[in-house]
């Protein structure tokens, strides 16, 4: 192999070597975000924002009439935007033909959890870790009138995130909801919750902060 030949195989490899590595933590038809940099754990505000919308699934936990009114979560998909683009509202796709929905019709009161190890930035720490951050987002979970504005980015947040939503059929009347922040409970790193106001959370400047984008594939 020649040197120029030499250099050429290793432009190759090196490029392979990045999407492997980078895109390892996958999920079928899309990609996990590459992650470049996370804000640092003392800006709770820019952490609490990137770790919302870098995710695509939590727990959204409501109050079940069924169950005499004990909790209930349920792994949903969400979106508050796209990455480094988002509101910090997070919006669901919902069928009542599933609890959750059925119970928010009933009973507003709702919280969404949220963890950083999904991103695959976490290492090899526990989700428990301190050092791997979770969030918990409470408040009211709350229909959206699609006829609004606020409907329109609702439907454009979620749709170009999770496109598959689309094509869920018609017939299972899918709506969106909202959460209507009004508690935030994080942890990021040692030292127990971090002290963090709805308004600053909703009101921090994503664009402190550097993403590269989640790619769809």
């Amino acid at each position: 192999m020649n040197n120029k030949s030499l250099v050429h195989f290793l432009q190759v490899l090196s490029l392979v070597l990045f999407f492997v590595v980078g895109t390892q933590d996958s999920v079928e038809g899309r990609l996990i975000s590459t992650i470049s940099k996370k804000p640092h754990p003392n800006d709770a505000a820019a952490y609490a924002r990137w770790l919302v919308s870098q995710n695509y699934w939590g727990v959204l936990n409501t109050i079940s009439s069924d169950l005499g009114g004990a909790p209930f979560g349920n792994v949903v998909s969400f979106s508050d935007g796209l990455p480094n683009e988002g509101s910090g509202v997070p919006y669901f796709y919902l069928t009542t033909l599933d609890p959750t929905a059925r119970n928010a019709l009933r009973d507003k009161r709702s919280s969404l959890a949220i963890s950083e190890y999904p991103l695959g930035t976490c290492g090899e720490r526990d989700p428990e870790n301190p050092a791997c951050a979770k969030i918990t987002l409470t408040g009211k979970l709350v229909l959206v009138d699609v006829s609004t504005k606020e409907g329109e980015f609702a439907e454009h947040a979620l749709f170009t995130k999770h496109p598959e939503m689309m094509d869920w059929p018609e017939d299972h009347n899918f709506q969106i909801f909202k959460l209507e922040i009004e508690d935030i409970f994080l942890i990021n790193w040692f030292g127990g919750r971090k002290p963090l106001t709805v308004d600053q959370y909703l009101h921090t400047k994503m664009n402190e902060f550097a993403f590269i984008l989640s790619k769809f594939i």
